[in-house]
């Protein structure tokens, strides 16, 4: 899926932020960075255990056009889906898998706290 026609998808990009209250106390809250087009690719899915409970978990590849934005991209963000509102905790740093500088891939889970 190395073609524009494949990034379908509208997924926007957020970082983790971390403010002092100045009582000692630290909130924490998601902040948007950028949003991009973006292909979805499903991987072999599975189960994990979580609290005591087995949860689906979803591993999915995602796929993004390389620009000065989407480089930013760490492994601590995570991605959601403009329409369905799916959030997807990303695992891995992008990389460029094919070396022809046109885009960039990522692993994310879908079904995992972010």
């Amino acid at each position: 899926m190395d073609r524009a026609g494949d990034l379908r998808f509208r997924l926007r990009f957020e970082a983790r932020s971390e403010t002092d209250d100045g009582a000692g106390n630290v909130r924490a809250a998601w902040v948007a960075q950028f949003t991009v087009s973006a292909a979805l690719l499903p991987r072999i899915g599975g189960e994990e255990v979580q609290a005591a409970r087995l949860a689906g978990v979803q591993p999915v590849v995602l796929q993004v056009r390389r620009t000065s934005d989407t480089l930013l991209i760490r492994a601590d963000w995570r991605a959601v889906n403009v329409e369905t509102g799916e959030i997807y905790a990303i695992t891995s740093p992008p990389v460029d898998r094919t070396g022809r500088r046109a885009f960039l891939d990522m692993i994310a889970t879908h079904g995992v706290p972010a």
